[in-house]
């Protein structure tokens, strides 16, 4: 009987095994998290850089937007021990954003890491964009180049096999979701605040007037009991 817990770990370790090694190479990817956005809409996009090199760092990436559906407003954040450079690109034809013609846009974001600094093996690192208005369109790819320490590029620019499966070096990309018609979120929670304040007065005028209401009710039952108490000790004196 010993033996049994001692197989059934066996094998639960195997499965573990096995679980993680069929994940280790999607988690070696570059990619865009979350990997959902809402077409319009302005969308914080990380893109996720895990170390692949045994003996080698990563000290640059590259990313590259949508040439066809450009990225009017792109925003960086500061990254301790790397830098962030854009280059910019002509639109062609312009686009129009907020009532302004847009004729330049953002056409890669390049960051490098600073000396002493590099995404060391078993690894990753963060790389946080603001982007938007998100275009109107399925999906879009941002290519990515990472560049390590010993030489080696990598290219994560590759779609989709045709048949759905997963190439070898895939590119990130986000899933956008159209919006909503007419939906403002802002609007509606103001909406809806304003509907519960307004039912919270009501409600709170309404408990107001009842506990008044029950107030004057139990006065008049008072009086109404003392009065009875009264005439029944008169009627025991004249008895």
């Amino acid at each position: 009987m010993s033996r049994i817990p001692l197989r059934v770990g066996t094998v639960l370790t195997a499965a573990a095994a096995v679980a993680l090694v069929g994940a280790a190479p999607a988690f070696a990817h570059v990619t865009a998290q979350p990997g959902t956005a809402t077409q319009g809409g302005y969308s914080v996009v990380t893109f996720r850089v895990p170390n692949e090199e045994d003996t080698a760092g990563t000290v640059g990436l590259t990313v590259t937007l949508p040439a066809d559906h450009p990225i009017t407003s792109v925003r960086t954040t500061p990254i301790a021990g790397w830098t962030a450079t854009t280059t910019t690109v002509t639109l062609n034809p312009p686009v129009q954003s907020g009532g302004r013609t847009i004729t330049k846009a953002v056409g890669s974001i390049t960051w490098t890491a600073t000396a002493g600094n590099k995404i060391a093996p078993g690894q990753y690192l963060d790389f946080p964009v603001s982007l938007g208005p998100m275009p109107a369109v399925p999906e879009i790819m941002l290519p990515a180049r990472q560049t390590y320490d010993n030489g080696v590029v990598v290219d994560w620019s590759q779609p989709p096999n045709a048949d759905g499966s997963e190439p070898e070096h895939p590119a990130p990309s986000v899933t956008l979701a159209p919006a909503a018609p007419g939906s403002d979120s802002h609007g509606m929670a103001m909406a809806m605040g304003g509907t519960a304040e307004a039912a919270s007065g009501s409600t709170d005028t309404t408990a107001r007037w009842l506990g008044g209401a029950g107030l004057v009710v139990g006065a008049l039952g008072l009086g109404v009991g003392g009065g009875a108490v009264l005439r029944g000790r008169k009627a025991g004196k004249d008895s």
